[in-house]
């Protein structure tokens, strides 16, 4: 059995397009920081090997701070390391893949067809390819793979979710008929896993989010894997995350956010879209009773004005007799009662505006 370490898609020197420019700085800042840690969890957890499947740096050429952290990184890890560039960071002039010298534990696959590396301390034989531009062509088809070596793993940038991708699909019967013990995939930015046969492919998403399109927690692959199948568990990582909220503002926006929040949010970025009905929401006021909570906080007010409960009540028309009765009954009744039917009446008016209903 052996034990590897499986991370994908760190974009190194992404620019936070989102964030303001300070902000931004201090993100990479924490992005390089990660590095600390996947050396220090590749030794906790004993790792025999390091499996990096591409979009390690966030473009083919330049990121030359972030290419030399990220070699410092992989040598200190002291165990082989398999890298197979994506379509971020692809072999181009220029590319730090080709322009520095890399430690001589790192392993990068420059060419677009698959070839292999065998390690006979380890009993395996390791598959890649690396991306030559933005879009990659499906490099699984017709594979099998060759030599006497009990593990075959690849380390690929590809795409399991689209058969249509530019960007190296791979599908499941593909996998399930390529005879490798573990498919180490990137590209997709979520965690994921899928059986194939005695292939066992997973891709670890992204291990720090970039935008409110990779929100929650974000993390790694340690795998083990042995002639007898494959096992990746999830290890998440402790950077800042992104988290987008919507939630109602209700008579009190400031308690309602403050109702819907996690303790600990001081390393987050979060955007909270308020909706509802609500008298006029003051951003401004919310934004300063806030903004020590979050690494940095988006506002969205979404509410429309209250409306008459009861507009429309005793007109001639279904709708119009429907409300007048609940109106009746409202005034006649006290307490939790007069509250439910008012919440009827309210819950009425939303399937009848086609909105959805959520109940309390």
């Amino acid at each position: 059995m052996i034990k590897i370490l499986h991370s994908a898609d760190l974009h190194l020197g992404a620019r936070f397009h989102s964030l303001p420019p300070e902000e931004a700085r201090a993100r990479r800042q924490e992005q390089l920081a990660q590095l600390d840690q996947l050396v220090e969890l590749c030794r906790e957890e004993g790792c025999q090997m390091v499996l990096l499947p591409g979009d390690l740096l966030d473009r083919p050429q330049g990121c030359r701070e972030e290419a030399l952290a990220l070699a410092k990184a992989l040598e200190a890890m002291a165990v082989p390391v398999f890298i197979a560039p994506g379509n971020h960071d692809h072999l181009c002039p220029g590319s730090p893949y080709l322009e520095r010298a890399w430690p001589g534990n790192v392993h990068i696959f420059t060419r677009q067809a698959l070839e292999s590396v065998t390690l006979p301390e380890l009993s395996c034989r390791v598959w890649g390819a690396g991306f030559q531009s933005m879009d990659c062509p499906g490099l699984l088809e017709g594979f099998r793979a060759t030599g006497q070596e009990p593990l075959q793993l690849m380390v690929l940038h590809g795409d399991p979710t689209n058969p249509g991708s530019p960007c190296c699909p791979v599908t499941r019967a593909q996998a399930a008929a390529s005879g490798l013990a573990y498919l180490a995939l990137g590209h997709i930015h979520t965690q994921g896993q899928m059986e194939a046969g005695s292939t066992l492919c997973a891709w670890p998403g992204c291990p720090m989010g970039r935008g409110f399109d990779e929100t929650g927690v974000k993390g790694v692959y340690i795998c083990q894997i042995s002639p007898q199948g494959a096992q990746a568990t999830f290890r998440p990582l402790g950077g800042g995350r992104y988290e987008d909220l919507t939630l109602p503002a209700g008579p009190d926006p400031l308690a309602s956010i403050l109702a819907q929040l996690p303790p600990d949010t001081g390393r987050d970025v979060y955007r909270l879209t308020l909706t509802g009905e609500s008298e006029p929401v003051d951003l401004d006021r919310l934004q300063n009773a806030l903004s020590g909570r979050f690494f940095h906080l988006q506002l969205r007010d979404r509410t429309v004005p209250p409306r008459d409960l009861w507009e429309g009540a005793g007109e001639d028309s279904l709708e119009g007799r429907y409300f007048q009765i609940l109106q009746q009954a409202a005034q006649n009744a006290t307490g939790p009662e007069a509250e439910a039917l008012c919440l009827a009446a309210r819950i009425s008016r939303r399937i009848l505006e086609g909105q959805e209903v959520t109940l309390p």
